[in-house]
């Protein structure tokens, strides 16, 4: 028998309410887009009707700590999960865009059970999904499976970017995470670039002439 949801129900009413028009609903969201470096990670998740997981929101809205305690409860009870992390390189080749389009459609592809229907966050759906698929604005305070999926996305890549600063503690990476701020900056007018910065978000800035 399904589980009384008392946390967050109208998300898991407008799954439910895909879900009887399309059948197996799959939620996709991304975290990364703006940094200065690291990967964009995205993550698709099947979540299970009959066992709803308390406190499922947009990742923004919820403290590291309980964005921590979610991730291990998703990838522990979601029928199906899958995250990709899309690498610098790809994104200077690809552009952001694209590279975050290429990712959701491994990560839908990459699913051990195959949805019937996608639901993405955002305006815009990657053009060579299989499934037909669903562009949702605001789709992390809509849809529970895609709240999931912002959950799984932005703890792997903080997650991925706390191992990072271990490596290149001189960036701070741990305390921002890649973003442009105006610590950051500094520290890249100090140290300059490695491999794990996206030169075309610098060029754009005007931090890199293509000598470094």
């Amino acid at each position: 028998m399904p589980r009384r949801m008392t946390g967050n129900p109208a998300l898991y009413d407008y799954d439910a309410e895909q879900r009887r028009l399309h059948g197996v609903v799959c939620g996709v969201d991304e975290a990364g887009r703006g940094p200065l470096c690291g990967p964009v990670c995205v993550a698709a998740v099947i979540l299970n009707p009959d066992d709803p997981i308390e406190g499922v929101n947009d990742s923004k809205k919820l403290t590291e700590k309980r964005r921590e305690a979610l991730y291990e409860q998703i990838t522990a009870r979601a029928l199906a999960y899958q995250i990709v992390f899309v690498p610098p390189q790809e994104i200077d080749e690809k552009n952001i865009l694209w590279a975050t389009m290429d990712g959701m459609s491994r990560a839908v592809t990459g699913l051990s059970i195959t949805p019937d229907y996608v639901l993405v966050d955002g305006n815009r759906c990657p053009p060579d999904l299989e499934q037909p698929a669903q562009a949702v604005v605001k789709g992390d305070a809509t849809s529970a499976s895609i709240a999931a999926a912002s959950i799984l996305a932005k703890v792997s890549r903080d997650r991925y970017m706390v191992e990072l600063d271990k490596q290149y503690p001189q960036y701070q990476l741990a305390r921002h995470k890649g973003y442009p701020t105006k610590l950051h900056y500094a520290l890249i007018e100090q140290y300059g670039i490695q491999d794990f910065y996206r030169r075309s978000f610098l060029k754009k800035q005007g931090y890199w002439d293509g000598t470094r």
